[in-house]
């Protein structure tokens, strides 16, 4: 096994990583813990002025509440992968770059404890709470893990090696140097990592799933998930999602502690697996709708991560001390379809 950063002996970088290797560091500084937005010219595009082709590709940065875009250019806040400034009525078209900053939303950010299970010259790993977006997107931006840890840390090479639904809790990874992270990626994608979560449901009567302890089962779906929308669906044809499960306790009302491990990572697989068969996990709102009359944090739990360190050689295994449970009562609880 390899000593040294970058891909192991053997494996070829995927594509992606290919690229990644190829970009250069971006022409602006990180801002907030968050990375400048790039911009590549479309193939195919005509020629328009920058400020008339930003605008068309970013309608938000037109929002009244912005900075007016052409203030925008003229203090030079638009740059080229060489940090040049874009005049607005510069001609750009295809395969030209423009980097900027996003302007941010007040955004609600609350307190959240940083629970670091394990830091090192090259990996990070959090033990991620219920509600807390894994990358920066739509209304949690400052809020996300990613953004919260650069900005604990001083880390502005962070990046997170998977990641966790924003409901879910438990055990994220996070790279540190930039020459280990194809290795690491790459682990993640040919599923050379172990993961086991924990899942409290209370399936129906008519369930397909086992429901006595000790008892296992596999599911295998087909899902996939249509541009632009929220939920993934279960499809006809070949499966490409597969989850080893096991019944660890029942409760006297029914309610059931699954182990579950995913062989594949498909969006929402655990979720949409076990609602599909009758089984959806306690304070589920999006696969098919709630189980329960008041809304609790989502019972799962990313509950422990192992594998072979693709950099180090060793083997790694980290546990997440959280705990499953239904809060107090009284307390607020998030919803995947909020705002």
């Amino acid at each position: 096994m390899s000593t040294g950063g970058g891909t192991p002996p053997g494996r070829r970088p995927g594509r992606a990583a290919r690229r990644r290797a190829r970009r250069r560091a971006p022409p602006l500084p990180q801002r907030d813990g968050l990375d400048p937005v790039r911009w590549v010219v479309p193939p195919g595009t005509a020629e328009d002025a920058a400020l008339d082709a930003l605008r068309a590709r970013f309608p938000a940065l037109d929002d009244p509440e912005a900075t007016p875009l052409h203030e925008r250019f003229a203090r030079g806040e638009v740059v080229d992968p060489e940090g040049r400034s874009w005049d607005a009525g510069d001609a750009v078209g295809p395969e030209d770059e423009l980097w900027f900053h996003r302007e941010l939303r007040d955004e609600d950010v609350p307190a959240a404890e940083l629970s670091i299970l394990h830091r090192d010259e090259h990996l990070l790993v959090l033990d991620k709470p219920h509600d807390m977006a894994t990358m920066p997107r739509g209304a949690h931006v400052l809020a996300s893990a990613l953004v919260r840890l650069r900005r604990a840390t001083g880390i502005e090479t962070l990046v997170p090696l998977h990641r966790l639904d924003r409901r879910t809790a438990g055990v994220l990874a996070f790279g540190i140097r930039p020459e280990d992270r194809p290795a690491y990626q790459q682990l993640f994608a040919h599923g050379e990592a172990a993961k086991e979560y924990e899942a409290r449901v209370r399936p129906d009567p008519e369930a397909g799933i086992p429901t006595r302890p000790g008892e296992r089962a596999t599911l295998r779906d087909r899902l996939g998930k249509r541009h632009g929308h929220l939920r993934a669906l279960v499809l006809p044809g070949e499966p490409n999602a597969e989850t080893h499960l096991e019944v660890a306790e029942v409760e006297a009302d029914g309610t059931a502690l699954l182990r579950l491990r995913p062989l594949t990572g498909r969006t929402h697989q655990l979720r949409l697996q076990l609602s599909s068969r009758g089984a959806a996990i306690l304070g589920e709102d999006l696969y098919p709708e709630p189980v329960d009359a008041t809304p609790i944090p989502l019972q799962l739990l990313a509950r422990s991560l192992a594998f072979t360190d693709p950099v180090t050689g060793q083997e790694r295994r980290f546990l997440s001390a959280r705990e499953l449970g239904i809060p107090r009562r009284g307390a607020a609880a998030p919803r995947t379809l909020s705002p």
